[in-house]
């Protein structure tokens, strides 16, 4: 009897064993932390930055209410420099693109122990720190008072700390595509120099150009260590503005005008991230996967 009953009961179930996260696990969720830990590290300035500029009084902090009155203030005083630090970074792209896209494409189809030894030439302002640069150029240019006043001073020192960046953006492009065989081809059925370097080398190069002129624009906008040796008080741009609202001013003007500063230089950000192109003018492999248009299979 006993043993009939015993078969009757159902089996014991096997005991869950409890499965501890593997290392790669682990791994991963700490590589997660840091990168949150460092995120939070670098946006809550920013944040409270900008929380400054739109209270009331930054030390009583959001209670003591918000406020536009500090971007008003800003304007007025400051509102000349944001209208030069533009000029200046439109003249920069300007001359930039005429050199610089020329230059890369020369760099990128010459092989000469010449043309890298002018590659590394161009590259030296940015290995040099902005006020070094700047003091070579008043040595030289110090001169000749009436340049000297004026917003081309500046504008030439902008041109030199960001044309490396154009000239490697689009020599990385060019020297990635096989533009040298799109030109023999073209120059075989009879185009000139002229149309081939419209037609085949400026659309090929073109992200490398986009990714230039964006980096461009953004480190003109905010140059400050060259710009500041080399302003004077009639050519003070945005950085140089900045710099005095937080050395004279109270810290919620200085706040609002980091907003400012922050407003203009990152759509450019945003465009360069949106275009999809990196820092050597490379167009990602989605965008490039998004802009190709799908293949069609040939029927027999």
């Amino acid at each position: 009897m006993s043993s009939i009953t015993t078969s009757l009961q159902p089996p014991a179930k096997p005991r869950s064993r409890v499965r501890w996260p593997d290392a790669r696990t682990w791994l991963a969720s700490g590589q997660w932390l840091v990168t949150l830990l460092l995120c939070a590290f670098l946006i809550v300035p920013v944040v409270m930055s900008i929380l400054a500029g739109l209270t009331v009084n930054y030390f009583k902090g959001v209670s003591s209410g918000l406020t536009l009155r500090w971007f008003g203030e800003v304007w007025t005083q400051y509102h000349s420099s944001v209208f030069l630090s533009l000029e200046v970074a439109a003249a920069t792209l300007l001359i930039t693109l005429l050199t610089g896209v020329p230059a890369g494409y020369v760099l990128a189809r010459s092989k000469t122990r010449l043309s890298r030894i002018i590659e590394e030439f161009l590259v030296l302002p940015i290995a040099l720190p902005g006020l070094a640069s700047a003091l070579a150029l008043l040595v030289v240019y110090g001169g000749f008072t009436m340049f000297r006043m004026s917003v081309a001073f500046i504008v030439v020192g902008h041109v030199v700390f960001t044309l490396p960046f154009m000239v490697r953006a689009v020599a990385a492009v060019c020297a990635s595509s096989d533009l040298r065989t799109l030109e023999e081809g073209a120059a075989s059925l009879g185009a000139s120099f002229f149309r081939r370097f419209v037609t085949i080398v400026l659309p090929n190069a073109r992200p490398g150009i986009v990714a230039g002129a964006l980096a461009v624009l953004t480190l003109s906008i905010g140059e400050f260590n060259l710009t500041w040796m080399l302003h004077t008080p009639d050519t003070k741009t945005l950085p140089v503005g900045l710099a005095d609202t937080y050395a004279s001013l109270r810290i919620e003007i200085g706040s609002a005008y980091t907003i400012l500063f922050f407003i203009m230089t990152m759509p450019l950000l945003v465009a360069m991230q949106w275009l999809g192109v990196d820092a050597t003018g490379q167009r990602s492999a989605a965008k490039k996967r998004i802009a190709a248009p799908p293949s069609k299979s040939i029927k027999p």
